[in-house]
């Protein structure tokens, strides 16, 4: 997804995942060249090309208030320490890439007090890099509710084009400030604070999404939707009798959460009825999987959430190709990024970082060559 966002005018020259299902997703919709289905840490930096970008969606179970809290400790989110091995090694052989953008949850900024984003911040500064972040909420473009922590860095040869003195709202917010303000007077002098425009209100609503005829999934029988019902709060039931009394065609989105009640954990079916889907996650079990209500005056239905309607709340095109299986295509989609969110950065921020790459090698191969005798430019 990350592919699909920056667009037409990149080409991907490797990618990766220890997936073989997401590779084969990938493959189906961008061919097999440069794709590589291995473990990070089986590659080598000799098996990776030039590049402008390089960008890194390491797991996020580890680093998510719902994962164990390992951290970049974990066998998963540890992923990110092989990333910047590579880094060292294109590093090394001078083939660095200029712009490096990492993704992951905004638990990343308090994971083990902050350690870990200060570790993340260390990192890209120690092989040269100088690292800003920012989180974007995919609700600014899709109606999910999404929001994600990015680390963009920018090699420090190279100008920070698009970098601004201070915080801006909605990219700054109170929990990216202050992990800023626990990073050392260092690493605080090699920070960069990314800026970029607030886009123009988003008009699609998630009702907009939603098939009326989806494939892969069925609506739920009366009785399955009355025992959906069965599992509401009270505030939530209310949520449902204002949706019944609009009488307009309402569409809400429910989890179902475990909830402690009289000291007892019971499942609970919560619903969201303001047009923004909640945020999609990996399915591993029952509960993770989203479903949705539609309403229409005294008429109530349900079922699962189709997972081309996933892949539109991703932002992704009707075109795209997703797994047969409903998991495996509900993995694909809930582990990935917003579309439009990585086009906006790619926008704003990337593609003005390697255009002033590019202008820098530029101007500094014409000073060489300015300088040279007749006889060395022949």
């Amino acid at each position: 997804m990350a592919r699909a966002g920056l667009g037409p005018s990149w080409k991907c020259v490797f990618a990766n995942d220890f997936d073989t299902k997401k590779g084969g997703a990938y493959a189906a919709n961008w061919g097999r060249e440069g794709l590589v289905i291995d473990d990070i840490r089986n590659i080598a930096p000799d098996e990776l090309p030039a590049a402008d970008l390089a960008w890194g969606s390491f797991p996020c179970q580890d680093l998510s208030l719902a994962g164990g809290g390992a951290g970049l400790r974990g066998d998963r989110s540890g992923t990110f320490w092989p990333f910047i091995s590579l880094l060292q090694g294109l590093q090394d052989q001078g083939r660095a890439p200029s712009v490096v953008s990492l993704e992951n949850v905004v638990g990343t900024l308090t994971s083990h007090g902050g350690r870990d984003f200060k570790a993340i911040i260390e990192a890209l500064i120690g092989l040269g890099y100088r690292p800003g972040a920012f989180v974007v909420d995919a609700a600014l473009f899709v109606p999910q509710s999404r929001p994600r922590l990015f680390v963009v860095a920018v090699r420090a040869d190279t100008a920070a084009t698009g970098a601004q003195g201070g915080p801006q709202v909605p990219w700054h917010t109170k929990a990216l400030q202050r992990a800023f303000e626990s990073l050392t007077a260092d690493q605080k002098e090699q920070w960069v604070w990314w800026h970029m425009p607030t886009p123009s209100k988003r008009q699609i609503r998630f009702a907009d999404l939603i098939e009326e005829e989806p494939t892969g999934v069925k609506w739920h029988s009366a009785q399955e939707t009355k025992n959906l019902v069965s599992m509401m709060s009270e505030i939530n039931l209310a949520k449902v009798g204002t949706a019944k009394a609009s009488g307009v065609r309402m569409v809400g989105a429910i989890y179902k959460r475990t909830r402690w009640q009289q000291g007892v954990k019971v499942q609970r079916a919560e619903i969201r009825f303001d047009d923004i889907a909640g945020c999609l996650r990996t399915p591993a079990g029952g509960s993770s999987r989203q479903s949705i209500m539609v309403v229409e005056g005294s008429k109530i239905r349900s079922r699962l959430i189709s997972t081309r309607e996933t892949a539109r709340l991703m932002g992704l095109p009707d075109t795209y190709k997703l797994p047969t299986r409903y998991n495996d295509a509900y993995h694909l989609t809930g582990d990935g990024v917003a579309v439009p969110v990585v086009r906006h950065i790619a926008q704003h921020i990337i593609e003005p970082l390697v255009c002033s790459a590019h202008a820098e090698r530029a101007a500094h191969c014409h000073q060489s060559l300015a300088t040279e005798t007749p006889q060395s430019k022949s």
